[in-house]
């Protein structure tokens, strides 16, 4: 669901004063979004090498099931 303009703004100015009162928690939350992000890209990376490995398996029981 999309944020209206005046959640957008409301929002954003509670960014600001955040990073006024505590930059060190605002960091820290920052970060976070960041480390949810990396987690899903390994995790995507991960299911991509998987799949490779079982094509690759497959492929090679193919070939010696036809030699």
């Amino acid at each position: 669901m999309a944020l209206s303009m005046e959640e957008q703004r409301i929002l954003a100015e509670i960014e600001i004063q955040l990073r006024e009162d505590d930059p060190r928690l605002a960091h820290r939350l920052s970060r976070l979004g960041h480390e949810r992000r990396r987690r899903r890209i390994r995790l995507i990376a991960a299911i991509v090498v998987a799949a490779i490995g079982v094509v690759t398996a497959v492929v090679s029981a193919v070939i010696t099931a036809i030699s």
